[in-house]
């Protein structure tokens, strides 16, 4: 296969689910994606009493599983995929004053120049928390992948954080677009342009990352179990956590199986679904209205997604859920109290359709088609 045409058609996976949501806004053919450093920002307000959570909160928001590098990894962090910038800074500072200490971020969606000034602003001797209770992840983007880049993108990373290392650091998809600064290069057609790196070379010049003290551990994410198989062939660091989207649409039990039995911790991205995509189809089912949700928060006195945050809690899969309100990030970080009977979790379990939100899209021949189906590496394309 020519990976310079990738011809991509619309469709399903291979279990039948239907792939029908964006990736994010950015991923459109004829609106190239722009980060700016800087944009409208919001004052961030000052820090109110009931921002500092009680011991108990924080104990609750604290929880975490072991990773086999010996980090404590907290078990809700807040994600910042399609967090613009303006709404991303007081996101964060909700989040930390909350009692979360797990902030998950990535080079391609353009906020961390603004997420930077808000850790630098908020973490540290006498503020919301120490450097060394938090837990940054960051991720590598697809034009990236050669070797000789992976430093200076982690580096600039890093600047634009205002870090001196990561706590985690991921390959964001198995696949690398062509070599530049364009994050998302394009052919004539509106088919991506991909690159032949091999992701095993990437991953040897991300361990040198680990020895020069800039991230503490390494990992994956949006793959299948064969891939992350591949790297497991040839590390000398062994990846640390994959993150996935998942949620009881798209359980993953298989993948999240596979990974424990290779010693790595599971995060799931979009753990509540997502109902904000910009090319929703009206026939896909909305996650939070699901009536096998809806039956339990009477019962526990919680929200529908503090029960599905739950169920990840009690399998001891990692959640970092978006939201750029108050009240919801306090809802979310505040999810440890209640413990599902094992046919509780059944009855979530059984939820699953293997439905995925998340599959980036484009247009081509005035058709909105999954952007990378045609790859060889794509992991839709893969049982589990």
């Amino acid at each position: 296969m020519d990976l310079q045409r990738v011809v991509v058609s619309a469709g399903r996976d291979m279990k039948g689910s239907k792939l029908s949501r964006d990736f994010a806004t950015y991923f459109t053919l004829n609106a190239r994606a722009e980060f700016p450093a800087s944009s409208q920002q919001l004052q961030s307000p000052p820090l109110r009493r009931e921002d500092n959570p009680s011991a108990k909160e924080r104990g609750n928001a604290a929880s975490s599983v072991l990773l086999h590098t010996g980090q404590k990894m907290p078990l809700i962090g807040l994600g910042t995929w399609k967090s613009n910038p303006g709404q991303v800074k007081a996101a964060v500072k909700y989040a930390l004053s909350g009692g979360c200490r797990h902030i998950d971020c990535a080079a391609v969606y353009g906020n961390a120049t603004e997420i930077g000034p808000d850790l630098k602003e908020n973490v540290g001797p006498g503020k919301a928390g120490s450097r060394e209770e938090l837990f940054v992840t960051s991720k590598l983007w697809n034009t990236k992948h050669h070797p000789e880049d992976v430093e200076s993108a982690l580096r600039k990373t890093l600047a634009d954080l205002q870090l001196e290392y990561l706590d985690l650091y991921l390959i964001h998809w198995p696949y690398a677009f062509e070599q530049g600064d364009d994050p998302f290069p394009k052919n004539a057609d509106g088919t991506i342009r991909y690159d032949s790196m091999d992701c095993k070379e990437t991953w040897k010049a991300l361990e040198a990352l680990g020895a020069k003290g800039l991230v503490r551990a390494l990992g994956l994410s949006n793959r299948s179990s064969r891939q992350i198989d591949d790297p497991l062939s040839v590390a000398s660091v062994r990846p640390a956590v994959l993150q996935v989207e998942c949620h009881p649409y798209l359980a993953q039990h298989e993948l999240i199986a596979h990974c424990q039995a290779r010693g790595l911790g599971v995060t799931a991205c979009s753990p509540l679904g997502s109902s904000d995509g910009a090319w929703c189809d009206p026939d896909e089912p909305v996650l939070l209205e699901e009536p096998g949700v809806l039956a339990l928060p009477g019962k526990y006195g919680q929200s529908p997604a503090q029960i599905l945050l739950g169920w990840q809690v009690q399998r001891k899969v990692i959640s970092i859920p978006k939201s750029i309100t108050r009240p919801r990030i306090r809802q979310n970080i505040h999810v440890f109290d209640s413990t599902f009977s094992p046919e509780e979790m059944k009855q979530l379990d059984s939820l699953n359709k293997s439905c995925r939100y998340i599959v980036p899209l484009l247009m081509v021949d005035g058709k909105r088609v999954p952007r990378d189906a045609g790859h060889p590496l794509h992991p839709f394309n893969d049982l589990y």
